[in-house]
């Protein structure tokens, strides 16, 4: 359920927010970027979005997926589409 950020922790450097779904944690860094881990399911793996996961202000959790607001307004989020983890409709 996220418990485990060894995958990850080498990236874990200046992290200013983490956020939290039910089973993956989403942390991010001074530059923006965002990293992920935990249950994919939950949103664990934002491999899918990592290269737009710039300029990142700020992140929202629901129980499954995360959504992220960039510097210029908009939005982007990974995780179970059933819980808004795709704002691409």
């Amino acid at each position: 359920y996220g418990g485990d950020c060894s995958a990850v922790q080498d990236q874990l450097k200046k992290v200013q927010q983490i956020q939290a779904t039910s089973g993956a944690f989403a942390a991010i860094l001074a530059e923006g970027s965002v990293v992920s881990w935990g249950d994919p399911h939950y949103g664990g793996d934002c491999s899918a979005v990592q290269d737009q996961l710039k300029k990142v202000q700020q992140i929202q959790a629901t129980s499954g997926a995360f959504a992220a607001i960039l510097a210029e307004g908009s939005v982007v989020s990974w995780g179970d589409p059933h819980y808004g983890g795709d704002c691409s409709a």
